[in-house]
């Protein structure tokens, strides 16, 4: 007995990992050897690739594919539509299989907003927000807010999702933050 869900419209290939309380909705495909953590959601028309790998907690929406040599950690949050590439000079003609690809991390607890894009090759760190349309070509810093083509960082978010204010407090749940050398601690004092 399975301990996730499976819509009957979608496929999982052979040699994948699927947490508890994970659950794959409609016209969904997942392709061998890629390994989903527990309590997972991926909505309609979600394609994981091989060999990719997705912590807990996520959460996919509608029609997002996982490329190979992108990995998410735990309670990542990819909106509507989103991209993501893993070959950075692709060519119909001469494609390079996955000798080519490369490595992009989405970090914990970091949300990519609805249609944004996030060019392989970086890391997106924890915390981080991708504001939706954002197309990302560079790092991205922990609790960075970034936005536009090519993305850049307008303000800083809190852990908890809102951006902070001017003096680096979230009005929502009351925690504040130090920057030191262009990158956001939370106060522990």
């Amino acid at each position: 007995m399975q301990d996730y869900f499976i819509h009957e419209t979608s496929i999982v290939d052979e040699n994948v990992k699927i947490g508890k309380g994970t659950k794959i909705w409609h016209f969904s495909h997942v392709q061998s050897d890629s390994e989903i953590g527990e309590n997972c959601s991926f909505g309609q028309n979600v394609n994981i690739s091989n060999h990719v790998k997705i912590g807990n907690g996520c959460r996919v929406q509608n029609n997002v594919s996982i490329y190979e040599g992108v990995e998410l950690e735990d309670y990542v949050f990819c909106g509507p539509s989103m991209v993501f590439t893993n070959d950075p000079t692709p060519r119909a003609r001469y494609p390079k299989g996955h000798e080519g690809y490369l490595h992009t991390l989405i970090k914990h607890d970091a949300t990519l907003g609805a249609n944004c894009t996030i060019v392989c090759g970086h890391t997106v760190g924890e915390y981080a927000t991708i504001a939706a349309g954002a197309v990302v070509t560079k790092d991205v810093e922990p609790h960075s807010l970034m936005v536009g083509v090519p993305a850049k960082r307008i303000g800083w978010v809190c852990e908890c999702g809102e951006v902070l204010n001017q003096n680096l407090c979230c009005n929502r749940c009351k925690r504040s933050y130090v920057k030191q050398e262009n990158r956001l601690y939370e106060n522990t004092k």
